[in-house]
């Protein structure tokens, strides 16, 4: 009796429905939306569209001669690289040496998922105090320790550098937590074995770590590509604009930018759509190049 419980599979569907609703109306409805819009000329937010372009594809030909959007797209290049490279690499080297230390593991655990839990409205405003507000707290002490020369953080010279050291500090902890946990997986008695074998500790990592810790990596890597091309609220926060110069314009912040500061509606509409294929393109290209391996 109870076995046929679980062959009659029809309940599934009454308690899928709301969830589906719920994901038409709020997630394939507006995408399919903002493509028409993008197709449009939309003058404000919240206003009606007053017909189709002439031509029809006039946003995208815009996009490919705007000399924002190709800053905000090298900018955002610069910034995927700096995921993977900080992001990740950071969060793979925190993870195994605290994976290796007996004492202390779950303080480590907390101070490095602690930038996660605060907002990054706040932490945008926390690092310009550091940077940028009155000279920047580092300005500061460098006055105190004598430095004649001050750094403008906001120039075109280190104003993406100050961008991209925030949005990395503030993720490591993320990846970290989800490489922490796939080590917790690797059974010890693998370790146990190496040693017995005379493996160092080093060795240990190159050789079991690494390579069960692979099929995570790989999940890591595909979440810092995609997160890359759509972070906003921090950058936006500290460089409100692409100021100073327009140097420091990102894919979301530009397209937030032309929504709801130049009343572009439909332009933004076309930077949203060319950001979902740019994600959807740069994830098939990782998941390609950092194949799952079965173990």
């Amino acid at each position: 009796m109870g076995a046929n419980i679980y062959k009659n599979k029809k309940p599934v569907f009454f308690f899928l429905i709301p969830a589906f609703t719920f994901m038409i109306i709020f997630l394939y409805y507006p995408f399919i939306q903002n493509i028409l819009n993008s197709f449009q000329q939309i003058d404000g937010l919240g206003s009606a569209a007053k017909g189709i372009n002439a031509p029809w594809y006039e946003n995208y030909v815009k996009m490919v001669t705007d000399e924002n959007m190709k800053t905000a797209l090298f900018n955002t290049g610069w910034m995927l690289l700096a995921t993977l490279l900080g992001q990740v690499g950071i969060a793979v080297v925190l993870a195994i040496l605290v994976d290796n230390i007996k004492r202390g593991a779950k303080f480590f655990r907390i101070l490095y998922f602690l930038p996660i839990v605060i907002s990054a409205t706040a932490l945008g405003v926390l690092f310009n105090l550091i940077f940028l507000y009155d000279k920047g707290m580092i300005n500061q002490f460098r006055e105190l320790l004598g430095a004649a020369a001050l750094i403008d953080f906001k120039d075109e010279q280190h104003g993406m550098l100050t961008l991209m050291l925030p949005v990395i500090w503030q993720y490591v902890g993320f990846y970290f937590i989800i490489l922490i946990t796939g080590l917790n997986n690797i059974s010890p008695e693998l370790y146990e074995a190496a040693a017995i074998d005379g493996a160092s500790g080093l060795q240990r990592v190159r050789y079991i770590s690494l390579p069960l810790l692979y099929n995570v990596i790989c999940t890591c890597v595909v979440l810092s590509v995609t997160g890359a091309l759509k972070v906003f609220d921090l950058p936006w926060v500290m460089f409100p604009k692409g100021m100073p110069f327009n140097s420091t314009w990102l894919t979301g912040t530009y397209m937030y930018y032309q929504a709801f500061g130049a009343s572009n509606v439909d332009y933004s509409s076309a930077i949203a759509v060319a950001i979902v294929v740019l994600g959807v393109i740069m994830a098939k290209v990782i998941n390609t190049v950092f194949k799952e391996k079965d173990y």
